[in-house]
């Protein structure tokens, strides 16, 4: 554990940050996750909207360097060509 108060204090901000992380990678995949539900279930107008708040959060998450930014373009472009096949 850390004796200086500096470091104590860094050590808090870093676990808010964890979690602020954890929280934001857990909304994107459970967006994911409806998308694929909305795409089996054949609703595409729904998986349409989903996809661009997906695109959004993506982009916002890599931006923040949540996720990195290939895998953002990767999970995208994954996501993507299952929409357009689906069509």
């Amino acid at each position: 554990m850390a004796n200086i108060k500096s470091a104590k204090k860094r050590i808090l901000i870093a676990e808010k940050k964890t979690l602020a992380n954890k929280s934001k990678k857990s909304e994107i995949k459970t967006y994911i996750r409806n998308f694929e539900t909305a795409l089996d279930a054949g609703k595409v107008d729904e998986a349409k909207k989903l996809i661009k708040l997906i695109d959004k959060k993506m982009k916002q998450a890599a931006s923040k360097n949540i996720i990195h930014e290939n895998r953002a373009a990767r999970t995208i472009s994954k996501l993507t060509k299952k929409l357009n096949k689906a069509i």
